[in-house]
């Protein structure tokens, strides 16, 4: 099948199509559940439960090792990324920390009531479940482990490179506003220089300007909250047009009357029409929620012109999938292209600030966070398009690496509806659903990749650099082999197989790269 070379050519800027939404009330589905994360740092064994595992090999997990030997580029130190102007976040999501319970991750409330279709019984059955994937399970934590587990979740995205995390507040009280606050206590105490920037979420929120401005007012105490270098506190409300221009000048006046804080708006909204142009007079920059599909990222070059002809930054959404059994919807993402293409359109763009879409959304399917299913492997890629973003140029690839993605089902494969009711459809306007085994090869030399997918072997030969390889998706395990000079230099293999016939939709894509050897 075709071969793609990347960096691929900047994005031409010609005029977009529709872009993709986030689906009405997307946000009011919060998990009832006590607050927790599990420490994933410590890597423990994660059992072999049917529901917990998906059919993958028993093994235990090791410690991830060094970003220094995982990438097939040496990253800068943080000081190094920390320079440049330009900076990247990653949407964070409270309802979804890396455990909910301090429990065994084969018995957790993952398990028992997200992954199964008669979890919080049977709410989720119509759609086989609420989740596909999960957080990558940890042992349980002892003394304060939901705010360790935190400060974990921290470490891990400072050291793949961000610069912070845009934290979606749902509430004003409750569960998920606690966790905000121990999220921006975590971050302080791990890395006094790791951001929160603070995103009231306005598909949740039912409030007045100056109970939101008291309620940030609150957060902005911690040192982590986000602030310019004039001392204003950057505030990007998400789907802001659901308030108008004057709603949120009386809300930024409160926070200034009141409490004494100057505010730098950034609003968010779901898609950036002309119309929005009359948030500018009132905002600092303004940012969408942006497509999840490769075919719907041409938009981004007009979209960051039209910011800077208003006198304003841009902040740029890159996403890696999107996937949601409860909402019946998924965007097709074509292995990592979305992922690819969403980079480079923010770095072809001149965007100023980069937003992950999302951290740990599990719920949609768009999480970058290290995961049961995909491990570190979309955060270590966009890792290597970060630093082009953050410094300017291309890293030099040292060490050859493989990045194995897939499915894990076909996509016209349903289960029986006695199984699963409500069937996944693909979003109107997204790319074609495709059945694909993409190989990703990061080499510092040509070399030959000899690939199985199923039981079919195959090689072909990828340049020095970065190439993509599809190939047809079959039954079974997939695998890739670089191979120069008579040497094995990397090999990956997929450590969930393609199964037929399915008891339930999985339309998301699964990642495994070679730097990591357990992921």
């Amino acid at each position: 099948m075709a071969d793609i070379t990347a960096p691929p050519p900047q994005p031409s800027g010609r005029p977009r199509r529709a872009r993709s939404h986030r689906a009405s009330g997307r946000r009011r589905l919060l998990p009832g559940v006590v607050l927790g994360a599990l420490l994933l740092g410590a890597w423990a064994g994660i059992g072999t439960a049917d529901a917990l595992r998906g059919g993958a090999p028993a093994q235990p997990a090791a410690p991830p090792e060094a970003y220094s030997t995982a990438l097939p580029f040496d990253l800068p130190d943080t000081a190094e990324l920390r320079r440049s102007p330009k900076l990247v976040f990653a949407h964070y999501f409270t309802p979804y920390p890396l455990s909910l319970d301090n429990q065994p991750a084969a018995q957790d409330y993952y398990s028992r009531n997200y992954l199964t279709p008669d979890g919080e019984k049977g709410r989720h059955r119509a759609y086989g479940g609420l989740l596909r994937d999960r957080p990558l399970p940890a042992a349980p934590g002892t003394g304060d482990w939901e705010l360790a587990h935190l400060r974990q979740e921290v470490r891990t995205a400072r050291d793949a490179g961000l610069d912070g995390f845009t934290l979606d507040l749902l509430s004003l009280a409750g569960r998920n506003r606690d966790r905000a606050d121990l999220l921006m206590r975590a971050a302080h105490e791990e890395d006094p220089g790791f951001r929160i920037q603070l995103m009231p979420d306005m598909t949740s929120l039912t409030t007045t300007p100056a109970a939101l401005a008291d309620s940030l007012a609150q957060l902005a105490r911690h040192p982590s909250a986000h602030r310019l270098p004039d001392g204003r506190l950057v505030v990007s409300p998400f789907k802001a047009e659901e308030k108008d221009p004057a709603w949120w000048q009386r809300m930024m006046g409160e926070l200034e009357t009141r409490h004494g804080i100057r505010t730098a708006l950034v609003p968010l909204f779901l898609d950036f029409t002309p119309e929005r142009e009359r948030y500018a007079a009132i905002s600092h920059g303004l940012s969408e929620w942006g497509a999840r599909s490769a075919n719907r990222q041409d938009g981004a070059t007009a979209d960051a012109a039209r910011a800077h002809r208003l006198g304003k930054i841009w902040m740029q959404p890159v996403s890696v999938q999107d996937a949601r059994p409860n909402q019946g919807i998924f965007d097709e993402a074509g292995n990592t292209e979305t992922l690819r293409a969403a980079w480079e359109a923010a770095i072809g763009s001149g965007a100023d600030w980069v937003q992950l879409t999302t951290w740990n959304d599990y719920s949609e399917g768009t999480h970058f966070a290290p995961s049961l299913h995909n491990g570190y492997a979309y955060l270590d890629l966009s890792s290597y398009y970060l630093t082009r973003f953050k410094t300017g140029a291309w890293p030099r690839i040292v060490r050859d690496t493989l990045y194995l993605t897939s499915r894990v089902q076909f996509v016209d494969d349903t289960p029986p509806a006695t199984l699963q009711p409500r069937v996944i459809k693909p979003r109107p306007g997204t790319a074609t659903p495709r059945d694909t085994v993409e190989v990703l090869s990061f080499l510092t030399a040509p070399a030959s990749v000899r690939t199985t997918t199923g039981g079919t072997r195959g090689d072909h030969r990828a340049p020095a650099g970065v190439h993509a390889r599809l190939l047809p998706l079959r039954t079974g395990h997939s695998s890739a082999t670089v191979v120069r000079d008579g040497e094995t230099t990397t090999t990956v293999t997929s450590r969930y197989p393609v199964r037929r016939p399915v008891d339930k939709q999985d339309l998301q894509y699964y990642a495994v790269t070679s730097g990591r050897s357990q992921r």
